[in-house]
C-alpha cells in the first residue's frame, strides 16, 4: 500500500475517533488519554493498532461523523439560513434539498479551512509520520476545533449551560469541556441563523404586503398574492445578486 493511501486512511481513522470522543465524553483531553491507553492494551506490546484495525475502527465510527459535521462546524448556521431564504422566496422545492445541502457542505469546508489546516499541521501529519500516537493526535485536533467553537459561542449561552451543569468557574476558555461547549455552541448557531434569516425575510415580506394591498384595492381577492409576488421576488433577488450576497455574508459572519 502506498504512503499517501496509508496517510489518508489514518487521517480518516483519526477523524472517526475524534467524532466519537467529542460527542460521548465530557472532557476531550481525558478521553484522548483513555483512548491512548486502550490502544496500547489492545496492541499488547505498547505499539499502536495496525492499519487494518484502524480501518475497522473507522467503519464502526462512521455513524458518528454526520453528528460531528452538523453540530460542531459552520454547517448548521448555513443550512438554516439557506432554508429560510428558500421559504422567503416562496419556493418550496427550488433549489432542491440536495442542492442546499451541497452548498452548505462546500461553504462549510471553505469556512472551516483554517481549522482543517491547523488540524492537519498539528495532528494528522505527525500521526501519519508516526511521531505521535492516536490519543495525542485526537487531543490536538480537539484543541483546534475547541478554539473555533469558542469564538462562535455567545458568553451568555455558555454561562447558562455551565450554570445548569453546576460547573465551577473556568480559568480560561480552553478549560471549558465539550459537554458544556457543544450545547452552547449549537444554541448560539441557531440564534445567529434565525437572526440572519429574519433580516433576509424582511424585503420579501414587504413585497408580499405591497402585492396583497394592490390586489385588495383592485378587488382581486380570489387571486393568490403568492403567485403574483413570486416573479417580483425572483427579479429583486437576481438584480441585487442575491446568491453572492448571501453566500458572502454567511462566510463573513464567521470571521472575527
Amino acid at each position: 500500500m502506498s504512503t499517501d493511501r496509508r496517510f489518508w486512511l489514518r487521517a480518516a481513522a483519526l477523524a472517526g475517533a475524534a467524532a466519537l470522543l467529542t460527542t460521548a465524553t465530557p472532557a476531550f483531553a481525558q478521553a484522548a488519554d483513555g483512548l491512548s491507553r486502550a490502544v496500547n492494551e489492545i496492541g499488547g506490546d505498547g505499539r499502536p493498532l495496525s492499519l487494518s484495525l484502524q480501518i475497522l475502527v473507522l467503519m464502526s465510527l462512521l455513524t458518528v461523523l454526520p453528528s460531528l459535521l452538523l453540530m460542531m462546524t459552520s454547517f448548521t448556521r448555513i443550512i438554516i439560513v439557506l432554508s429560510i431564504l428558500r421559504h422567503a422566496l416562496g419556493l418550496q422545492q427550488t433549489p432542491p434539498n440536495q442542492v442546499l445541502v451541497g452548498l452548505s457542505l462546500f461553504l462549510s469546508l471553505f469556512v472551516m479551512q483554517p481549522v482543517i489546516s491547523e488540524v492537519n499541521r498539528v495532528a494528522i501529519e505527525p500521526y501519519g509520520q508516526e511521531q505521535i500516537d492516536i490519543g495525542e493526535a485526537v487531543s490536538r485536533s480537539g484543541d483546534a476545533l475547541h478554539g473555533f467553537m469558542m469564538k462562535q459561542t455567545r458568553k451568555t449561552d455558555l454561562m447558562m449551560f455551565a450554570k445548569i451543569a453546576k460547573a465551577p468557574a473556568y480559568a480560561s476558555p480552553k478549560d471549558v469541556p465539550f459537554s458544556i461547549l457543544l450545547p452552547a455552541f449549537v444554541t448560539s448557531e441557531l440564534k445567529t441563523a434565525f437572526q440572519i434569516g429574519f433580516l433576509i425575510f424582511l424585503p420579501f415580506l414587504v413585497i408580499d404586503l405591497i402585492v396583497a394591498s394592490a390586489l385588495m384595492s383592485l378587488g382581486m381577492m380570489m387571486l393568490s398574492p403568492t403567485i403574483i409576488s413570486m416573479p417580483f421576488k425572483l427579479l429583486l433577488f437576481v438584480l441585487v445578486d442575491g446568491w453572492a450576497l448571501t453566500m458572502g455574508s454567511l462566510a463573513s459572519s464567521f470571521v472575527g
